[in-house]
């Protein structure tokens, strides 16, 4: 019998190696990226076609490659990071397994230009499915540029199960915001299908925050700052206030490497315990400075997860560190009962002339006088004199009439007379019926109705807006900007009137029915989180979910400013629409109780 085992040919297995390293663009964009910040680079380009599919391009000022390292690049298993096994345990860079490239250039078509200082030309690879097709010497700058086209277009399974182009960009851009967060001392620029999504210029940590997620967030944001024999902990968490109910800007950087930890954001959620309720996610940038040899960073293919030696104590430290600065900063109200309530007053100058208190008083004044005119305050402040003849009767006259009573017919029958519903805390609505009690529950309702409407104008195109008096404003960061127009469409559909007014400005001059002015801002960021936060299903029903998202934001605010009127035809707008037993949310919005249930109460 035969052997059975043989060795992979080199490109097969980098292809394989692709199935993990390269799952979509936004890996290749992390890959890139970080070779780019490894290389000393103070300024990074990235260029991105058609979400990552066509071009993903990738320019920096970093120390570059020779002749050599420029094909070494891309071969499996080499690397410039580490030399040993014992490197593993002391990695200050992003990138040490050497696999990234190669596996990048088994299923795209790379063009790799790179030039040093002390090289008179830069050298450019080609590659192509793993195959070297050109290799020579340009003119070029000091740096590297890379530049990926046609991804997967080798494996065309893979290139189909990619997702549309927002979904995808989404991803990218989730990869850029954690690497230029991590690095806030380099200059970082993207432009997507020739449109520049952010240029962040050289600064410090806090304004590379708000440089990303927009001026609004210089003020929630509240320093933590914690030095320890095991770790330094610096960065920034959002105050409660702004606390958000879907997940928002969440950062853990280790040794400035971006990662994810349930056990470490648990610790931050019991830091806020007692200042935000069970469905808001606190918000938290958070850098921690570990000894590389108390962690490991080889445990998972995309090196978002890290292993901790002291677990727990990282644990607590972080707690306490963020009640801390939640404390210190006084984010949390609090009252001071030994403030001095008494006005400060500033002591007087030595030469200084004080004129003595002057006191006004009217020698007319007699309170006891019958026909006393009261004189308002500001005449009186004006120094104006008023007639006390005046004839203040006509303001009077008709209030004396007596009420003529209402006739009331009553060839009514009590059958036809309908009674006025029972209001339990702005939350439930007692209904009487023949058999027995219905009992609505007004926010659920709501929820079903609005949302019914939102449909129906979607289906007719008719919707209906309401214009604002004063228009709103918003400062969005420039990601949000760029989910804004992809939803534009869909908004305008629902009923809001918008004009983007600049790169990251849009005016809202007019909103659906159901929401409220006030509301108005606070509802566009929640739909902006919601399609951040949403997966495939959300591209397909855009518009459906829009509208949930909209009757479940109108619904929470209208629910408790219903008229009688509305309270009493809550119940045959709820039975008008497709589901009215079920809310949005899959929950019953009446339960029906029967005579003979009550009757049970008083056996």
């Amino acid at each position: 019998m035969g052997d059975k085992i043989v060795l992979l040919p080199d490109n097969v297995a980098n292809q394989i190696a692709a199935g993990e390293v390269v799952q979509r663009p936004a890996s290749a964009v992390k890959e890139l990226l970080e070779n780019a910040i490894d290389a000393k680079a103070t300024e990074i380009h990235l260029v991105v076609l058609d979400a990552g599919k066509s071009l993903i391009q990738v320019t920096d000022n970093g120390s570059g490659m020779s002749e050599t390292d420029i094909r070494m690049a891309f071969e499996r298993h080499a690397t410039s990071k580490i030399k040993s096994a014992q490197d593993l345990f002391n990695l200050h860079t992003k990138g040490f397994r050497g696999e990234a490239l190669a596996s990048i250039a088994a299923v795209a078509q790379v063009n790799c230009k790179s030039k040093t200082e002390t090289d008179d030309l830069a050298s450019t690879l080609k590659i192509e499915g793993s195959k070297v097709t050109e290799q020579e010497y340009t003119s070029g700058i000091n740096g590297t540029t890379i530049s990926i086209k046609n991804l997967f277009f080798n494996i065309p399974a893979r290139r189909n199960f990619l997702k549309s182009n927002q979904i995808e960009f989404k991803h990218i851009i989730d990869e850029f915001e954690r690497v230029s967060l991590a690095h806030p001392d380099i200059q970082f620029r993207l432009t997507h299908n020739k449109t520049e999504i952010f240029n962040l210029a050289k600064g410090n940590f806090r304004q590379r925050i708000v440089a990303v997620f927009g001026n609004k967030y210089n003020e929630r944001l509240v320093p933590v700052q914690e030095e320890t024999d095991l770790v330094n902990l610096s960065g920034f968490v959002i105050k409660p206030s702004h606390a958000k109910r879907t997940r928002g800007e969440q950062f853990f950087f280790v040794n400035n490497r971006f990662i994810k930890s349930p056990f470490l954001h648990r610790a931050i959620v019991d830091a806020f315990d007692g200042l935000i309720s069970s469905d808001q996610h606190p918000s938290y940038f958070v850098f921690m400075e570990i000894d590389p040899a108390k962690i490991d960073v080889n445990i998972h293919p995309t090196k978002t997860e890290i292993k901790f030696e002291d677990e727990h104590f990282i644990f607590a430290i972080l707690k306490s560190a963020i009640k801390k600065s939640l404390g210190q900063f006084n984010v949390a109200p609090s009252i001071d009962f030994d403030a001095d309530l008494q006005f400060q007053v500033p002591p007087a100058k030595p030469d200084a002339f004080v004129p003595p208190p002057r006191i006004d008083i009217d020698p007319e004044y007699n309170p006891f006088k019958q026909d006393t005119v009261i004189r308002t305050a500001g005449k009186r402040a004006r120094g104006e004199q008023l007639d006390p003849n005046q004839n203040w009767e006509k303001m009077f006259e008709g209030l004396k009439e007596e009420p003529k009573e209402e006739q009331i017919e009553m060839n009514v029958s009590f059958s036809e007379k309908k009674q006025q519903p029972l209001v339990l805390s702005n939350k439930y609505i007692l209904y009487s019926v023949q058999s027995g009690l219905t009992i609505l529950n007004t926010k659920r309702a709501l929820e079903r109705i609005f949302y019914q409407d939102f449909i129906n104008q979607l289906e007719n195109h008719s919707a209906l807006s309401q214009q604002i008096l004063f228009p709103v404003s918003i400062n969005l960061a420039a990601g949000d900007m760029k989910i804004l127009k992809d939803i534009e469409t869909e908004l305008v559909a629902l009923g809001f009137d918008l004009n983007i007014a600049g790169p990251q400005i849009v005016v809202i001059n007019g909103a659906p029915l159901h929401i409220s002015e006030g509301e108005i801002k606070s509802v566009i960021e929640e739909l902006l989180e919601s399609a951040k936060s949403e997966n495939r299903d959300f591209e397909i029903n855009k518009y459906k979910k829009l509208a949930e998202r909209l009757a479940v934001r109108a619904a929470s605010y209208q629910h408790q400013h219903l008229s009688e009127e509305e309270q009493f035809g809550l119940m045959d707008k709820l039975f008008a629409t497709e589901n009215p037993y079920l809310s949005l949310g899959g929950r019953p919005t009446l339960a029906q109780v029967d005579f003979n249930e009550l009757d049970k109460f008083f056996n």
